[in-house]
């Protein structure tokens, strides 16, 4: 089974400080979503894991969340793609939770859902806690320029092996010849 773990905010669609609250602020990074086609094009099972903590924090609901990922994948379907499950975590650094990444419950859900191991996988994300997460369970990280990349490049704390990107596309790319 061919896996591709994605962050959402930040790696598919621009992220906010000020949390993506609605449809109508969900906005795709140019070639995000041609990125996602070109993966499942090379049958390749596409998962997202995103921290929500804006659900926790009670800035919108689990049924406005829904009406976000409706709207990404209306927006999928039309170039061709398409999300094979959304893992989220709802809760905030103070609930000090398991599956909130950094820590790695999320991802080891998606590999008892999936029955299968997240090692090696090429695993995608915009911030230090994204890659620590990948590289906990054993995955490939990898960084992208977009979101909160730039800044994470500039702190340098992200695991050594991380491979570094400029978007989504090139990362797909790159998973598409090497994977």
């Amino acid at each position: 089974m061919k896996i591709v773990i994605l962050d959402r905010d930040g790696v598919i669609n621009e992220d906010s400080a000020n949390y993506i609250k609605n449809p109508n602020e969900w906005i795709p990074i140019p070639q995000s979503l041609e990125a996602i086609a070109l993966l499942k094009q090379n049958n390749f099972y596409v998962i997202i894991a995103t921290n929500q903590s804006g659900v926790g924090r009670g800035l919108y609901n689990v049924e406005v969340l829904n009406q976000i990922h409706n709207k990404m994948n209306k927006m999928l379907q039309d170039v061709g793609g398409s999300i094979d499950a959304i893992f989220f975590c709802p809760h905030t650094d103070e609930d000090n939770c398991n599956c909130r990444k950094p820590k790695i419950g999320m991802l080891e859900e998606i590999e008892k859902r999936f029955s299968s191991s997240l090692k090696k996988i090429p695993a995608i994300g915009d911030s230090a806690r994204d890659l620590k997460a990948f590289k906990g369970i054993g995955a490939q990280p990898m960084l992208v320029k977009t979101g909160n990349g730039e800044k994470t490049i500039l702190e340098k704390k992200y695991p050594k092996n991380t491979l570094i990107f400029e978007n989504l596309f090139h990362a797909a790319e790159f998973i598409v010849a090497n994977y």
